[in-house]
Order: structure tokens, then C-alpha cells, then sequence
């Protein structure tokens, strides 16, 4: 098998069809295919054979396309580094990853500078041009022959090792191999939702080297065109849908939160949009709705991880209606159905299936799944077992397969002997029209343990008391799950990936505790 097969089936079908943009870039399907076909002959050229670890440390470019589908059909193994993370972690990602090959851009020229002595780099290619640390990516594009490379690989071999550090600030590797990304190619294209196919132009608003471009393989299989956008901006995101005639979008929450704060939204043209999914995160019920009526009913909510290569349940646009209008208004609450091939289940401690309705973890198994952590035995050992991935994810089913996740197992808040979810009590705080961003953690409570607290951040111009919104969430919670006090704050911390940070959140509230109970 090689993934980058697919690449040169559509080029040959569809050779002036646009296959990239990214800012002034323009790619066609027949530039894509041979662009990526001299990189994959120059790494080799490099000394760099099947199974190698080729790194990326750069900011969305259009040439981190290029680079992920040569790697394929290469056969290396793509380390993508979140640009994001500081010259410590970029360090140790490269020390942990075993990369022999570094591409960068001149923004993380810096870091690669940082990062570089210790680890097992040899080259380092700079997307801007030749520098001290190497040659330029351009110059060696235009001196390399593009000879048709085509490394036959098995599903078992190591695709991408995909850095993420979760909630607890460890950083880890999933190893998704090549059969995982196939599977990703293949639940891509068999869910009406996500086919990109001819004519039909999807934007990744996210870095494309993490849960962003795993759309990418999926697009260039159906032979639609994949817009990345260089960075998030809001305003500039409705542009892009309205410039490009944008048909998909994929966003993280955090994104549709800043444009619903866009005063002008409503002056841009979204008619084009079919689909606008959405992940990584929680989204409440009144900003899906806020949503809806903005983007139109083009709405679909995606479930998954690093582990899980992307999404394994799926809350379609037709499930997003029959909420909104009425029939089944709990399904805003939902995550979805098992898609594809995933296999979804909620077990407790023992692995064992718990009753529909009943709260448990949520664990996944299927050719999308990981074999487990680079590195980690440990942590694979306790995170996998007999082929199952235990999520951390607590939920529930209903007797017609839709999962309701009810909180992180970690973010559990036990106060007086009572588990309180914390994003049971984020969604009541998020019906509050004041509210734009709120995040709940537990707070240590000589009484009870701990105690539950609220920190939000107010909408422009709101004003509101902690006695206001302790009253609006006693409406709507049971008195030992209502926050027991409220910080209003500016902003709230997100990490690398856009989700909020729990954990810095927590931490100052325990710094001085005693006992500590996370």
C-alpha cells in the first residue's frame, strides 16, 4: 500500500483541478503530484530510507502539504511539531521522535536553532530559503528530478507520530500507522458529511500538521480542493467562504466563538457552505443554535483523538435539525453515532458494557485506532487494552446509539462524597447570554473536599455579579452542583490544540493545598 497512489490517480484524472490554496499559493492536482514527488526523491537522495523520521516545525504553508504527501509516498514517518510549543518541548519532540530530517520556516528558524544539538537531525530544510542551518526547499525542489516515488508499505508501519499533551501537560506520541490513515481516508469519504469531492472546496481553519489536516488524504482521494488557512482570523475566515466559494469548513469551537463576536458577520456571503464541522471540543447548546442561524443548516459535530485518528462518532447536520427544530432537542447535548468502522462502547473499571443510560468511560477499537504510545510501554499498557483505547471520556448511551459525554474522567469534581461533571455545569453557565467563555474546575474545601468554581470570561460590554449567576444556575442545577463562587476573568488559557486548559486553571487554586486531588 502507499497512500500517495491516490494523490497521483487524481492528478492524472483532474490535472488543472486546484488541489491547495494557501494565501497566494494555488496548486493544482498535476503541481501537488510533482512537487511532492521531488521532495520524496530528495529525501531519499538524502540517505533517508523506509521507516525514517522526517520532522515539521512551521506555521500552515501550503509546502506542509507538499511535505505530508511526499512523506507517504515515501514511506518515512512524518513527526509534526505543534509550532505553537516552546524551544524546551520542540527539543525534546525531536530528541523523542528520532528525526533525521527538520522542515521549518523562518519563523521557527529560532527553535530549530534551540532544538537541533542533542537530537538526531542531520538536515534542516527552511520553506523560506538556505540558511546556516541548511538548504532552502525551493532550491532543492527545482534541483531534483521528479521521479515517480512509490515505497510499498505495510499497514502496520509507523505513518505519524502524532505529539499531543492532553489535559496533564505530558506530552506523548500516538503512533498512527499506515492502516490507521487509510481508514481515515476511507471514514472521510463514506460519510455523505465529509466527502470532498470534484468542484467542492473545503477550508482547514487549524494547524494542517494535527487534527486540522487530517481531512487532507480524504480531499485528495475524492478530488476536492483543501484551503488552509496560514492563520485564524475570524473576518478573514468569512472572507475566505466568501472569495473561495468555500463548500466545507472544519473549525474548533473556540473558532465559531470569535466569529459569532463579529459584529459584521452577517455582511459576508456563506451561501456556498454545505458543511461546517466542528470538534475538538464542546460546543453549548446556544452557541450551536447562534451558529445555525448564521451559517444556515450546515452544522455537524465530530468526536475523536490522536489516538482514535480522528473522528469516531458523528452528530450529522440532520441530527443538528431535528434538534433545532424541536423533535429531538437533547441531541444538541450529544456527540453523536459510532461512523465508519469504529467500534464505540461504555464500559465500567472492568471493561465491562454498562446499561443505556448509565455513566462510563467511553473506549473505542477498529483499523482507526493506534497500536499505542511511542516510547510509553507504560502508558500504552494502562491506556489500551485487548485492542480496546480507553478514551478518559465519561458518558452515556441512549438506547438509539447516541453517546453523551458528561466530563473527563480526570476533570471528575467529588465534593462531599458527590461526582459533579464539569461540563454539566459549563453548559448551564454557557446559556447565560453575558457569557462568552466559561471553564469549571474543582477547588480544594476544608468542608467538603472540593468545591466547585467557575471562571469566566463576560461577553464585550456585559456586566454581571457572582450572586446574578449563582442565582441563573440555581435555576438549572442541583444545589450541590451550582459553583460555589465565581472568577470573572478576561481570558481564559487554551493549549497548543485550542482547548481550554483546565489544568492551568486548576493549578493556582492548589498550589498551596495540602492535599492535592488531581
Amino acid at each position: 500500500m502507499n497512500l500517495g497512489r491516490y494523490v497521483r490517480r487524481t492528478a492524472g484524472h483532474h490535472p488543472d483541478a486546484e488541489a491547495v490554496v494557501c494565501g497566494s499559493v494555488r496548486l493544482t492536482y498535476a503541481e501537488l503530484d510533482d512537487q511532492s514527488d521531488r521532495l520524496a526523491t530528495a529525501l531519499r537522495g538524502m540517505g533517508l530510507d523506509k521507516g525514517d523520521r522526517v520532522a515539521t516545525l512551521s506555521a500552515n504553508r501550503a509546502e506542509l502539504v507538499v511535505t505530508e504527501v511526499a512523506l507517504y509516498k515515501a514511506g518515512l514517518a512524518r513527526a509534526p511539531v505543534n509550532a505553537r510549543l516552546g524551544d524546551g518541548e520542540v527539543a525534546h519532540l525531536l530528541r523523542e521522535s528520532g528525526a533525521r530530517v527538520l522542515l521549518t520556516d523562518a519563523g521557527h528558524l529560532e527553535s530549530a536553532r534551540a532544538a537541533v544539538p542533542g537530537s538526531s537531525v542531520e538536515t534542516v530544510l527552511c520553506y523560506d530559503g538556505p540558511g546556516e542551518l541548511g538548504p532552502g526547499y525551493a532550491r532543492t525542489l527545482a534541483d531534483t528530478a521528479p521521479d515517480a516515488v512509490d515505497v510499498e508499505c505495510d499497514e502496520r508501519d509507523t505513518a505519524v507520530l502524532h505529539f499531543t499533551s492532553g489535559s496533564t501537560g505530558r506530552l506523548k506520541a500516538a503512533v498512527q500507522t499506515y492502516g490507521n490513515r487509510l481508514a481515515l481516508m476511507r471514514k472521510s469519504v463514506m460519510n455523505a458529511d465529509t466527502r470532498v469531492g470534484p468542484g467542492e472546496r473545503q477550508i482547514l481553519a487549524g494547524p494542517v500538521t494535527h487534527a486540522s489536516g487530517m481531512p487532507l488524504m480524504g480531499v485528495f482521494f475524492a478530488g476536492g480542493c483543501a484551503i488552509v488557512l496560514p492563520r485564524w482570523d475570524a473576518e478573514e475566515f468569512l472572507a475566505t467562504v466568501q472569495r473561495e466559494r468555500a463548500t466545507h469548513a472544519f473549525v474548533v469551537p473556540t473558532m465559531v466563538n470569535t466569529v459569532l463576536a463579529l459584529p459584521n458577520a452577517r455582511d459576508y456571503d456563506l451561501s456556498s457552505l454545505r458543511r461546517l464541522v466542528y470538534g475538538a471540543a464542546p460546543m453549548s447548546p446556544a452557541r450551536i443554535r447562534a451558529a445555525w442561524d448564521l451559517f444556515g443548516p450546515v452544522l455537524s459535530q465530530g468526536y475523536g483523538c490522536g489516538e482514535t485518528t480522528s473522528g469516531v462518532l458523528f452528530l450529522s447536520t440532520e441530527d443538528h435539525r431535528r434538534a433545532i427544530d424541536g423533535e429531538d432537542e437533547e441531541l444538541l447535548l450529544s456527540c453523536g453515532r459510532p461512523v465508519a468502522e469504529a467500534d464505540v462502547r461504555i464500559v465500567d473499571d472492568t471493561g465491562a458494557r454498562v446499561p443505556d443510560g448509565a455513566i462510563g468511560e467511553i473506549t473505542v477499537r477498529g483499523p482507526d485506532v493506534v497500536p499505542g504510545y511511542h516510547n510509553e510501554p507504560a502508558l500504552t499498557a494502562e491506556s489500551f487494552r485487548d485492542g480496546w483505547f480507553l478514551t478518559g471520556d465519561l458518558a452515556r448511551r441512549r438506547s438509539d446509539g447516541y453517546v453523551f459525554i458528561v466530563d473527563r474522567r480526570k476533570d471528575m469534581i467529588i465534593s462531599g462524597g458527590f461526582n459533579i461533571y464539569a461540563v454539566e455545569v459549563e453548559s448551564v453557565l454557557h446559556q447565560h447570554p453575558d457569557v462568552y467563555e466559561a471553564a469549571v474546575v474543582g477547588v480544594p474545601d476544608e468542608q467538603w473536599g472540593e468545591a466547585v468554581k467557575a471562571v469566566v470570561v463576560l461577553r464585550n460590554g456585559a456586566e454581571l455579579t457572582e450572586a446574578q449567576l449563582a442565582e441563573f444556575c440555581s435555576e438549572r442545577l442541583a444545589r450541590m452542583k451550582k459553583p460555589r463562587s465565581v472568577d470573572f476573568v478576561t481570558a481564559l488559557p487554551h493549549n497548543p490544540n485550542g482547548k481550554i486548559d483546565r489544568r492551568a486553571i486548576r493549578e493556582p487554586y492548589w498550589a498551596n493545598a495540602e492535599r492535592r486531588v488531581h
